[in-house]
């Protein structure tokens, strides 16, 4: 992992490793994809400001989200059939994070279970929760976070309706595969990959299956999740859940200033500027354009989050600067994960580390909580 220099080269091995219909249910967008590309766009269209002749010994990345004391200001988001880059890939990933000492955030969709993740950890990891139509499913779902002492929920609000993904829908994609000639084959000229899956037991979803109602194998899994997530999803909801779930909150989806005032209003303790890494709104605009107008709106009312087109340390510093008390990548880790497991996910981390430590200082930067807007070079 060590000759990784890049996510893009992470990226590159992963696609060699993972088949094809997991792989692009990772690297893709929602319709033309424009809105994914934008978020990594946009990022370069920043600039930095070059400093010289100071002080650059002692840095230190340190520092808090949600109130939890983290390496750096980063987290890893919430992503689903994480267990499908590589097997066990939640817990891969959750042990990756936890050495490395910033959080990991288990989503509902994911492959290995939260009691799972529970068992391989020692540390509080957070878990990110979909509303559905069962509600009484919703509920145990809250409690079984609690008992996994879980320190966060993160609730997504962007996610109603699902966006048309058009890779997914051409790739067939279902979780375990289909035993279609093009899947077989896909798997079969994966063969690390298919040897390694073959040792687990998590093939499924974790959370789901003989926990919801009716859903006890994945034969029963595909029509249940089609009609359960919630379109009626509200403010009122959020309400109920902030009170059901007692600690600390985040909510994960907003894009537009408004949105993130009535957030602020709920009592939330963090909101997350993100549009889902592209893969609901195709044409709306990327996260890192949308954070500095919500920074305004809400920035001394609520702890403002970022997700979306993070590929560098370099692009964690320049959401820093923009007022993201703290950023969120999802791809990256997931690269890494597919690329080499466990070793995998701590090289991405690494890699991010080492050019946000760099980046910062060549900013003039020694503490990472001292990063403001003032290393922008908005020169036209």
């Amino acid at each position: 992992m060590e000759t990784a220099l890049t996510i893009a080269d992470l990226k590159e091995r992963a696609r060699r490793r993972v088949p094809k219909m997991f792989f692009d249910y990772a690297d893709s967008g929602a319709w033309t994809e424009s809105t994914y590309r934008a978020n990594e766009a946009d990022f370069a269209r920043i600039r930095l400001r070059q400093r010289v002749l100071v002080d650059m010994t002692d840095r230190s990345l340190a520092s808090e989200m949600a109130g939890q004391p983290v390496a750096m200001p980063l987290a890893l988001s919430p992503t689903g059939l994480t267990g499908m880059q590589h097997a066990d890939g939640e817990i891969l990933a959750a042990q990756a994070a936890e050495a490395f000492g910033v959080p990991f955030c288990l989503s509902t969709m994911s492959v290995c279970s939260i009691e799972a993740v529970a068992a391989a950890t020692t540390k509080p990891f957070w878990f990110q929760l979909y509303v559905m139509r069962d509600r009484d499913f919703i509920e145990r779902l809250i409690d079984r976070a609690k008992a996994a002492k879980c320190g966060a929920l993160v609730l997504t609000l962007d996610l109603q309706i699902l966006g048309q993904r058009h890779k997914d829908v051409r790739n067939g994609l279902s979780t375990p595969p289909k035993f279609t000639p093009k899947h077989i084959w896909q798997v079969a000229t994966r063969p690390a990959w298919a040897f390694e899956m073959l040792g687990t037991k998590n093939r499924t979803f974790g959370n789901i299956v003989g926990h919801a109602r009716n859903v006890g194998d994945i034969s029963s899994l595909s029509a249940w999740t089609a009609e359960q997530f919630d379109p009626r999803l509200s403010w009122a909801d959020v309400a109920w859940i902030k009170e059901k779930w007692g600690g600390k909150l985040i909510l994960k989806g907003i894009l537009d200033p408004e949105d993130a005032r009535m957030a602020a209003d709920t009592g939330a303790d963090a909101i997350i500027v993100s549009n889902h890494g592209g893969r609901q709104l195709d044409g709306a605009r990327s996260s890192i354009s949308a954070l500095p107008a919500i920074v305004e709106a809400v920035g001394d009312r609520i702890e403002v989050h970022m997700d979306g087109g993070v590929r560098s340390g370099q692009d964690v510093l320049k959401a820093v600067a923009l007022g993201a008390k703290g950023v969120w990548i999802g791809r990256p880790f997931l690269y890494g994960l597919g690329a080499g497991g466990r070793a995998g996910v701590t090289r991405a981390l690494e890699i991010i580390r080492h050019e946000l430590d760099v980046s910062m200082a060549l900013c003039g930067r020694r503490d990472i909580r001292t990063v403001d807007a003032d290393i922008i070079d908005r020169a036209p």
